[in-house]
């Protein structure tokens, strides 16, 4: 999907992301987007809800944030596997492909008789920085 055809709330959301040097919370979004209209965690919520879908952000589940995809001209869905490293010291979040590991998962789901419909490695540590 073209940033041209986001809502006005998709494209802020969007750009808030895009802009941080780190993943956000919903209400961390709420706060950054009050001056923009945003009222309620509703908005950001809804306005995350699509942008996942569309394949431009992506949700850590273990830390509960949104970082916007590295790639969003491809779209998350043409990568296979949606890998991340996060320090868990500086929050900084790296996302990664791997197709070595793509197809050994493909090969372990298809063993399994297992069709999935989605794949996310989440490494958390230290990164060079930090460590």
């Amino acid at each position: 999907m073209a940033k041209t055809d986001l809502t006005k709330n998709q494209s802020l959301v969007f750009d808030a992301l895009s802009a941080s040097d780190g993943p956000l919370s919903a209400y961390t979004l709420l706060d950054r987007l009050r001056d923009h209209g945003f009222r309620a965690p509703l908005q950001v919520y809804r306005a995350l809800e699509k942008l996942v879908e569309f394949g431009m952000v992506h949700r850590l589940e273990s830390i509960n944030a949104f970082v916007a995809c590295a790639h969003p001209h491809d779209g998350c869905s043409g990568h296979g596997t949606v890998a991340f490293v996060i320090c868990h010291k500086c929050t900084r979040v790296t996302e990664f492909h791997d197709h070595a590991i793509d197809h050994r998962l493909d090969d372990i789901t298809r063993d399994m008789k297992f069709k999935a419909e989605k794949t996310t490695i989440e490494i958390r540590g230290l990164c060079a920085e930090c460590a």
